[in-house]
């Protein structure tokens, strides 16, 4: 009888490869360049300076079946979206050096290959850095920065909450208030705690922020930056428009949730930036109404406001519209104000104008605009005399955060590749109602575009997209409990 040992080694080396090889292919995001993450972090050799040093950490790793995403600042500044990393910036030699865990072939046996501290000259490769070391060197490196001979450089460190996905830094500095006013919580941010250690192990340096260095270099952004947010922003526009089509009479508000994360995860986005804000009638009322438990009725706005995480990078797009598809003679007197404020805004945005001023110009506009209008009563009028001089129309920036960092309110100058939303809106409490469209500008060198202005904005453009069929109706919810 032939020996069946020769072909059985063949089948088990060929097996054990094919392991292997699975293993040892790797993620790594294709959006940037290497030279887009060396020209951002030249940017910080310029702020720190020849006698300082930046340490950047890293989102911490997560439990359980969470998927992991790493912080926008280290992302931004690497790519890499392997947790518990470090980056390190040597402003006397000019150096960065990245520290990572070591490979855990557990978890890559169930959830494929995470860049690790062996696969040092890949990520140098990929991003360009000096020197890839395993976290725990991180120590022994800081000493070896000045300290030992006795030069003691700055050590900056982001100390602003770290943004990693469905959050934005003045919710993320909100919920630390709150944790830190519960005596039964009051736990310090993971930058309190990084700048505590810090402190405690080399008390020699002197510790600065780096969150403002950054948050400048986030303002304006690449070329390919507006590229990703201009597709971002396609994704949220093409999200609201299937929810418009899915809107009747007895649909709930989080059936068009539904049509529109249909649409986030069809395109390739993460997720979603933020949870979806979709208020019927008088939920709508309030700014930030995530419940989306309501039916909506007849005669009823809804107002939905909702974004894709895609590509580390969001949008900001709201659409009001009316439940049965028709708006009622109110209602138009009132959104045609809406609208014709967002002409108003745009109007006057370019290089080198600041907010204030746009506001102000607006404003004048939107006086000679209210001349002869007729509205359904007098609580309306009220409310929109009292939007022409509200400053909140022109709002915040957009990025990798929904309210993404740095400031382009009040006397900051615009600049090309600046993007921010501009949000006209109304309200009039006597009857818990509001209204509001928000688009996302980007700053052009010779004025500005329009992001979201393909998605349906006219009374007459509404109301016709409105009666296509959505999602919801080609498929609809099935009844529950599923009878046997």
């Amino acid at each position: 009888m032939k020996s069946t040992k020769p072909t059985l080694f063949l089948l088990v080396f060929l097996l054990c490869s094919k392991v292997f090889l699975a293993q040892e292919k790797h993620y790594y995001q294709t959006d940037f360049s290497v030279q887009d993450f060396q020209e951002r972090r030249a940017k910080i050799f310029d702020a720190i300076g020849t006698n300082g040093i930046a340490v950047i950490q890293g989102a911490r790793s997560v439990d359980g079946f969470e998927a992991f995403r790493q912080t926008n600042t280290f992302y931004y500044l690497t790519g890499i979206e392997t947790g518990h990393a470090y980056l390190l910036f040597n402003g006397k030699k000019k150096t960065t050096t990245l520290y990572l865990p070591h490979r855990n072939t557990g978890r890559e046996r169930s959830q494929g290959k995470i860049l690790s501290a062996e696969d040092a000259a890949l990520i140098i490769k990929l991003t360009g850095v000096n020197q890839v070391k395993a976290v725990e060197f991180l120590s022994l490196d800081l000493a070896g920065t000045g300290l030992i001979k006795g030069g003691v450089p700055v050590l900056y460190t982001p100390l602003s909450p770290a943004e990693t996905g469905t959050d934005s830094r003045d919710e993320l500095i909100h919920g630390h208030a709150r944790a830190a006013s519960d005596p039964w919580d009051g736990q310090a941010t993971r930058e309190a705690h990084f700048k505590r250690l810090l402190n405690e192990r080399f008390p020699q340096f002197q510790i600065k922020d780096l969150s403002p260095v950054l948050d400048d270099m986030r303002l304006v952004k690449s070329k390919r930056e507006i590229e990703i947010i201009r597709e971002a922003t396609q994704i949220a526009g093409l999200a609201i428009i299937e929810a418009m089509k899915s809107t009747k009479a007895g649909v709930y508000e989080y059936q068009l949730a539904a049509a529109a994360k249909y649409i986030f995860y069809q395109h390739g986005a993460q997720g979603d930036a933020y949870p979806a804000i979709i208020g019927g009638g008088t939920n709508a009322f309030m700014g930030h109404y995530f419940h989306k438990t309501d039916v909506l009725k007849n005669g009823d706005l809804v107002l939905m406001d909702y974004a894709p995480d895609y590509k580390y990078y969001t949008s900001d797009v709201t659409r009001i519209w009316p439940v049965n598809g028709k708006f009622d003679k109110a209602q138009t007197a009132l959104y045609e104000y809406i609208i014709a404020y967002k002409d108003a805004l745009f109007k006057y945005i370019k290089p080198g104008i600041t907010a204030n001023q746009v506001l102000d110009k607006a404003a004048a506009d939107m006086k000679n605009y209210l001349k002869g209008k007729k509205f359904a009563n007098p609580n309306h009028l009220k409310a929109v005399e009292k939007g022409v001089t509200f400053r909140g129309h022109f709002q915040h920036p957009v990025g990798m955060g929904v309210h993404d960092v740095g400031r382009v309110r009040g006397t900051v100058k615009l600049k090309e590749g600046m993007v921010f939303t501009i949000d006209p809106m109304i309200w009039i409490p006597e009857e818990r109602l509001y209204v509001r469209i928000e688009e996302v500008a980007v700053v052009t060198a010779t004025g500005v575009e329009n992001m979201s202005a393909f998605v349906p904005t006219t009374i007459k453009e509404i109301e016709k997209t409105m009666q296509e069929k959505g999602i919801t109706e080609f498929r609809p919810a099935v009844k529950l409990p599923l009878k046997n």
